[in-house]
């Protein structure tokens, strides 16, 4: 394994623990289990996602199961639909279709608007 693969690898090591398997990584956003990044929308209120129809294509909401609770700095929103999303600290959670690969970060920035979940 060169540098650059070794470098990049450290990069994705996960700490602390969330619900769900969300991590912060060494690189200080968050991410899944599997390493996918998180982001949050800035058009979002506290605690109320605004990502429905094709924005929600675009960036999947970070799903909670219907028995899921609030753990720490990780809470829930509840969508239109009564289904429940990931958030942390009352910031709804999305995925990032262009993102392929744990590390991916393709999303940050986009608009002025989605921003790595930190």
């Amino acid at each position: 394994m060169n540098f650059a693969m070794t470098a990049a690898a450290a990069a994705l090591s996960l700490v602390a623990s969330g619900p769900a398997g969300l991590q912060m990584t060494t690189a200080g956003y968050l991410a899944d289990q599997d390493g996918m990044s998180l982001y949050i929308f800035d058009k979002d209120g506290p605690g109320t996602s605004n990502c429905y129809g094709g924005c929600a294509k675009s960036w999947p909401p970070l799903m909670a199961s219907g028995n899921a609770s609030a753990e720490g700095d990780f809470t829930l929103v509840t969508r239109r639909d009564g289904t429940l999303q990931w958030a942390l600290d009352d910031q709804p959670l999305y995925y990032w279709v262009g993102d392929n690969k744990p590390g991916d970060t393709k999303s940050d920035g986009v608009g002025g608007t989605w921003h790595l979940a930190r």
